[in-house]
């Protein structure tokens, strides 16, 4: 059913609880599983520890799944929502059949301010999601 699945990360637990389920969903078809980590700063710093947590997720997807890995330019200014339009932007320039993302279960006022990324994907993008809760 699912021949593209987009997975997005940040190193966080929700999000390592989206890879896995994305992987076994990948795992059960002939399925590309593309992990992406949208950065909101230019800096060689931030680019070079997004580069290595997606290296080290490929590296936890193992064999039998083939994975595509890219880094995501977000703008900065515009915080969360930069970060919300790269990944959006990512799953519809790639065709994303799936998007997998980690819920942090904001609750109250700070979900009021600072929002869900699932949230706001709903809104921007063609493919479905799953959105994974924290266990």
């Amino acid at each position: 059913m699912f021949l593209k699945i987009l997975v997005a990360i940040d190193g966080n637990e929700p999000s390592t609880q989206a890879l896995r389920a994305a992987q076994a969903l990948a795992a059960s078809r002939e399925t590309v599983l593309r992990i992406v980590c949208a950065v909101a700063d230019s800096e060689e710093a931030d680019q070079q520890t997004s580069r290595k947590l997606l290296k080290q997720a490929k590296a936890a997807v193992g064999t039998g799944v083939t994975v595509e890995t890219r880094v995501l330019q977000a703008e900065a200014i515009y915080g969360l929502n930069g970060i919300v339009e790269a990944i959006a932007g990512a799953a519809n320039e790639w065709g994303a059949d799936l998007v997998v993302v980690g819920s942090s279960h904001r609750r109250g006022l700070e979900r009021l301010v600072i929002g869900s990324v699932a949230e706001q994907l709903v809104a921007k993008i063609d493919a479905s999601i799953l959105v994974v809760r924290p266990s």
